[in-house]
């Protein structure tokens, strides 16, 4: 018995984790004449709509992303410019910023009734709008663009600065020029790169809610919660995320292929040792034009969004609501922190489980929780509350609506859904730096099973599981669609409040909460570029 109890909880926690995608599919098991003739209803008129929308704005995001993030990291990676070495870590710094704040922030300043407006008309005496509509699809294509774009920049960064400088020397030594070098030999090798930093940026879209409920745009995300909410049809609501969820696991297999075949390009690739391998210098003009396109990317996605919401807090500090900030901040640390918590024991077990004994149902179950934060958090919510409803029809007395919607069970539940994949992976990347022979030392003096994970492996993982418990934290602190459908009352966190507030035009309000979820999202920033900065002295040692 006491064997078997490993994998009963291997397979308690998968289901658990897997049950909401589990629902989605067999959602269309319940077909019947309601569902069909509201599905009917809404092909005829809004599903053109959420498709056509939904596809533009991501048609918009990958070509702004790939416009912002490739040349910034080729221009870091490939030369050598006044500025380049603290750009490396701020062009990181987007990050930090949830889309949605971002938005906001850009609709205060520059709607028709913002300060820049406003000034316009009284200094020049203009009238009428005078600038694009910020609550339109290319605002919304501009906010996720200078949000996202860091995912193409990391990822092509990365690849370039493994393989760039030595490959780069060795055709100009050929005779190529610079720019038949940066087209046919630093662009080619970064293509997997970029494919799969778009791939990521588009999930992210397909998984907004706050942007798109924010600017009015008709999306798959909408849609879903108009489906259940309005029209009162839970099924329809989940086959419509059946959809997105589809969308969003034909982007991951995307993400997955290119990064397999980064891998396959970077094991085929020598780090060289040549000191002629360096990057080409820009002096003059060319500096000058390389500091200002890796500039453009900071101050729209990062500093100019920060000082938009900085303005309303200078100007009257009396308007702010402080006394609530305190209840909003705790209830998110709060959920945080818990959720950081069951989510590193979680993934501990998971990746203690695949390492112990990899066979191939814990192989499949540990891929199936991977795919949790591909999920939309529109999706994870209809899938989470439709098993909920079939209990509470066949067991009334159970009380399983109210453990869900009424606690902050189904919230947790919600976010380890998402987010358990986030410190899976820390905690099998701490896994592959153990060697074997541990555990088989370990097993000569009796520690086997669950006590070789805690006298053992956990000491060693500690670092690891601090690291994930950060990056779970930090996502449950910006997590918007999930937390605004499962949070109980009394329960709201900064980013629900920020939402809400923003919403009722109360844009100044909402900027307080949404400046400390900026100041939450600048710590995994700041752990990332301490390690890219590590990495790069360690390649530096090795030259």
């Amino acid at each position: 018995m006491l064997r078997s109890l490993p994998s009963l909880i291997l397979a308690a926690v998968a289901l658990a984790l897997a049950l909401p995608v589990l629902a989605l599919v067999s959602s269309w098991g319940q077909w019947n004449a309601v569902s069909a003739q509201i599905l009917q209803e809404m092909a005829g008129t809004v599903l053109p709509t959420y498709f056509g929308v939904t596809v533009e704005l991501a048609l918009l995001v990958g070509i702004g992303v790939v416009a912002l993030g490739v040349p910034a990291a080729v221009l870091v990676t490939v030369f050598d410019f006044r500025g380049r070495r603290s750009f490396e870590w701020l062009l990181l710094l987007p990050l930090a910023m949830p889309a949605y704040v971002t938005a906001y922030a850009y609709t205060d300043f520059l709607q028709f009734s913002g300060p820049l407006q406003s000034w316009l008309r009284a200094s020049f005496g203009l009238q009428g709008r005078l600038l694009p509509e910020v609550r339109s699809l290319g605002g919304a294509a501009w906010v996720f663009s200078f949000s996202l774009y860091p995912y193409v920049y990391l990822l092509t960064r990365t690849a370039l600065a493994e393989r760039a400088p030595h490959l780069m020397e060795a055709a100009r030594l050929l005779g190529a020029s610079l720019p038949r070098r940066l087209r046919e030999v630093a662009l080619p090798m970064a293509r997997p790169a970029v494919a799969a930093g778009v791939a990521l940026a588009l999930m992210e879209v397909l998984a907004d809610y706050g942007v798109s409920a924010y600017f009015g745009l008709q999306t798959f995300t909408l849609g879903i919660y108009k489906a259940w909410l309005s029209m009162d049809n839970r099924t329809a609501a989940a086959q419509l995320a059946t959809v997105l969820l589809a969308l969003a696991a034909l982007l991951l297999w995307l993400e997955q292929r290119a990064q397999q075949r980064l891998r396959f390009a970077s094991s085929g690739a020598q780090h060289s040792s040549s000191t002629e391998a360096r990057p080409v210098r820009l002096r003059g003009w060319r500096g000058a034009l390389a500091w200002l396109l890796c500039l453009l990317p900071v101050l729209m996605g990062f500093a100019l969004p920060v000082l938009f919401m900085l303005r309303p807090l200078s100007a009257d500090w009396s308007v702010l609501p402080w006394d609530r900030f305190l209840g909003w901040a705790w209830n998110s640390v709060r959920l945080g922190a818990m959720t950081a918590v069951l989510a590193v024991l979680a993934a501990w077990f998971l990746a203690f489980s695949l390492r112990h004994g990899p066979t191939a149902l814990r192989r499949g179950a540990v891929q199936v929780v991977s795919l949790g934060y591909a999920i939309p958090g529109a999706v994870v919510v209809v899938g989470v509350l439709l098993p909920v409803g079939w209990l509470q029809q066949r067991w009334p007395e159970s009380g399983a609506g109210g453990w869900v919607t009424a606690t902050v069970l189904g919230l947790l539940w919600a976010y380890l859904v998402r987010f358990v994949s986030v410190a899976l992976q820390s905690m099998q990347a701490g896994y592959a730096r153990l060697p074997r022979s541990l555990d088989e030392s370990a097993s000569l003096l009796g520690a086997r099973g669950l006590e070789l994970a805690a006298r053992v492996h956990w000491p060693l993982l500690r670092r690891a599981g601090f690291a994930a418990g950060l990056l779970v934290f930090v996502d449950v602190m910006k997590e918007l669609p999930a937390t605004v459908v499962l949070r109980p009352f009394n329960t709201d966190t900064l980013a629900v409040v920020a939402d809400q507030l923003a919403r009722d035009e109360r844009l100044g309000e909402a900027a307080l909460p949404s400046l400390a979820l900026v100041l939450v999202g600048l710590v995994p920033v700041i752990l990332l570029s301490r390690t890219l900065r590590a990495h790069r002295h360690e390649d530096a040692e090795h030259v």
